[in-house]
């Protein structure tokens, strides 16, 4: 069984560094091209959020308390990007650009903010896979892990453009992408070797990290995508992304 959890692991941070790669092409995209991939990502995250964490954590934690912690953490989740969103300034050592650069660069900061929406939510997505692992349906377990990794390939993608388009290093930018996938195959161990994490916490984190994407999402990325004229192609766009996800998840 540990094989095959670790293929899973390697499987989900695999599919978030393809996307990446995938990524680098979308470099030097007009507005309307940007904002047309922009809002596909949105619709991804949407759905990511709603149908890959919020529903299943709803669905785990049942009646009563249990849907209380899920409203908790997702609102905790929100409230926690609203304060990283005040902190990002302090975030340039991650982009490798030094402080004036980033004083400099207004769209950085909300570009690191989305980044940071993405990665917070690896640790528990892939705690729900390496959960799964200790079910005695195997091929749940793997139906799991497909979901997540087709996911994870827009996902990654998403990470890319923007940063180089702020002036993020190519080889930096990588890095970042990497260090999201790595939290991925922890959150595959951790789920795991904790199966009996599902029950307590994994409702709540997953919920958490649901809403901390959807404050992203409302906040920083359809605001974005409808700020150079093209909202309708980006809304159409969101849309697509939002209902490819949906079609994967009815596919599995």
């Amino acid at each position: 069984m540990i094989t095959n959890v670790v293929y899973s692991a390697l499987g989900l941070c695999g599919a978030t560094v393809i996307g990446s790669l995938i990524g680098f092409t979308f470099k030097g995209l007009s507005h309307k091209w940007n904002d047309t991939v922009l809002g596909y990502c949105a619709g991804v995250m949407l759905a990511a959020a709603v149908l890959g964490l919020l529903l299943p954590a709803a669905d785990m934690a049942g009646d009563g308390w249990g849907i209380a912690w899920v409203v908790i953490g997702g609102m905790a989740g929100a409230l926690f990007l609203n304060v990283l969103d005040l902190v990002t300034p302090h975030l340039h050592h991650i982009t490798g650009l030094d402080q004036e650069q980033h004083a400099n660069n207004s769209t950085l900061n909300h570009i690191l903010l989305f980044v940071m929406a993405i990665a917070i939510h690896k640790l528990p997505e892939g705690m729900a896979a390496g959960v799964s692992f200790n079910g005695e349906n195997l091929g749940n377990a793997w139906t799991v892990t497909v979901g997540i990794a087709l996911q994870n390939v827009p996902e990654g993608m998403v990470v890319i453009s923007p940063l180089l388009v702020a002036g993020v290093s190519r080889m930096r930018t990588f890095l970042i992408s990497l260090g999201i996938g790595l939290l991925e195959i922890v959150g595959v161990l951790i789920g795991y070797f904790a199966g009996g994490i599902s029950q307590v916490m994994l409702p709540t984190m997953l919920a958490f990290a649901g809403c901390a994407m959807l404050y992203v999402v409302s906040d920083e990325m359809i605001p974005e995508t409808h700020s150079h004229g093209y909202q309708k192609q980006a809304t159409y766009a969101l849309l697509l992304g939002f209902l490819t996800i949906l079609a994967i998840e009815r596919a599995l």
